[in-house]
């Protein structure tokens, strides 16, 4: 397997925040990034060098978790200040807030229909949440201490979650019970999430580790030795093959979870890795650090090329759709079936504990000061302002062909690039007024609920005075 990848890449470069980045997420068509940072802000980053990244301010302390909807339409925020936030991804930052916990928000999860989000806090709870009204719907309260993360199961039946209480609990939606607690004895988990398949999890540990749990059988299938420091991240590649993992080491690592072994080591940050995320179509992926950065990386995965035409084509009819939240993201249909791990994939992956191995996992290391990679790949450095790649275009490259193909394109009757371009631009501006429109309706949706509230608080008290001046006349007239 691992002689079709190529090397991961270094494509883009973000800076922009102030503090360190604590969240980040792709939107299903790749076309932005949402982060999340310290410093109190929500980022959208345009994958488009031409275009601006829109800064949200709102939240009144640091911005704990970040994430798009199924959609792309809406963003959803965490943060300190024990609020959640819902923003529009355009310019105006339209956004609604609910005040969800007590204590600090950490994590908030879209179910994969798009009409339900699970988030936690350090209150101890997890509750779950309409998204169209923010109507709180239950909570889950058996943790003991802090809750990390919470996630929906990819078919949104199930929920786990993780606690510094150094257990990690699965919970049944519908008969909102914990069906099954893993305990974690020398660390607690930082962030847990559902492999692609639904049949285990994943549970970066500040014990250094990732481990791998089967929900059916309850045994650990896996256990990753692989970091000197607190892993705070984790994402699955959306095939089901390759993980990913986030560490205060300042290194990320790519494991084979098939071949159980490690295939990559990645160096780019100037101190702790604090997240990762794939894209949807798992060709790309990013991450934040504590030095500000936000790094996008081209994954070179033979499999994700098959793979994105059928993700981005599902996420292209999920921008169109107006009528309901759409759900591309819950069902992606690979060529191939997600691969089951099972105790002979644990026993391949116990070779990481031994110090002589046959495997020797590549290490790749990016540079920023030089402008140039210390890989094997050049040209690494990225423009800070843009996020564009610094290095120049060579002669006769992409514009000319884009002309060339343009003038083709009329000779043979077709739609010119510049004009599907403008559709395409016409097409998202119209997305981002209905967006508008939408937050619009659930605020005056939530006006209206205020004043019913209103209304009905005050014809208690007057019926209250009411009764208290009848009280008062009657002793009188029975004198």
């Amino acid at each position: 397997m691992t002689s079709a990848l190529s090397d991961p890449t270094l494509e883009r470069h973000f800076k922009g925040h102030r503090h360190t980045v604590t969240s980040v997420d792709f939107s299903c068509s790749m076309k932005q990034i949402a982060t999340g940072s310290v410093d109190s802000c929500v980022m959208i980053w345009n994958m488009k060098p031409q275009m601006r990244a829109y800064r949200f301010d709102g939240h009144k302390e640091a911005v704990t978790c970040v994430q798009f909807s199924p959609s792309g339409h809406l963003v959803a925020s965490t943060s300190r200040d024990k609020t959640v936030r819902l923003w529009v991804p355009s310019m105006k930052a339209d956004s609604t807030v609910f005040r969800a916990h007590t204590a600090t928000v950490r994590c908030v999860n879209f179910s994969c229909d798009g009409q339900t989000m699970v988030t936690s806090s350090d209150d101890k709870t997890i509750k779950l949440w309409t998204v169209h009204r923010q109507k709180f719907l239950f909570s889950f309260s058996q943790h003991m201490n802090w809750v990390r993360c919470a996630k929906f199961s990819p078919d949104d039946g199930l929920i786990v979650s993780c606690s510094d209480d150094k257990t990690i609990k699965l919970w049944d939606k519908k008969t909102r019970e914990c069906i099954h607690t893993f305990t974690e004895h020398a660390g607690y988990a930082s962030y847990v999430d559902f492999h692609p398949s639904g049949t285990c999890i994943a549970a970066a540990s500040t014990d250094t580790s990732v481990k791998i749990w089967d929900i059916r059988t309850h045994k650990m299938l896996q256990h990753y030795p692989v970091h000197s420091g607190a892993v705070n991240g984790l994402s699955f590649h959306p095939g089901g093959n390759f993980l990913i993992t986030a560490s205060s080491d300042s290194t990320m690592k790519i494991l084979d979870l098939v071949e159980g072994k490690l295939l990559y080591t990645l160096h780019g940050h100037q101190g702790a890795v604090t997240c990762v995320a794939f894209s949807r179509a798992g060709d790309y992926f990013s991450s934040g650090g504590s030095d500000e950065q936000v790094l996008v990386w081209k994954s070179n995965f033979d499999e994700c090329i098959e793979s994105s035409n059928d993700v981005k084509s599902q996420c292209k009819s999920a921008e169109s759709s107006q009528s309901r939240p759409a759900s591309s993201t819950a069902h992606l249909h690979f060529n191939s079936q997600p691969p089951v791990l099972n105790n002979q994939t644990f026993q391949r992956a116990e070779h990481l504990n031994r110090p002589n191995t046959q495997t020797t996992p590549r290490t790749l290391s990016f540079g920023h000061s030089d402008g140039h990679s210390r890989g094997s790949h050049s040209h690494a450095h990225r423009d800070a302002a843009t996020g564009s790649p610094s290095t120049q275009q060579t002669p006769g490259s992409q514009r000319p062909a884009h002309q060339d193909k343009s003038q083709s394109d009329v000779s043979d009757g077709r739609v010119p690039s510049s004009l599907a371009n403008t559709l395409e631009h016409i097409i998202g501006q119209l997305d981002v007024l209905t967006q508008t429109v939408s937050i619009l309706e659930q605020r005056l949706t939530l006006t209206e609920d205020k004043l019913k509230e209103c209304l009905e608080n005050q014809m208690e008290i007057g019926l209250h005075l009411q009764n208290r001046d009848e009280g008062r006349r009657w002793p009188n007239q029975h004198c």
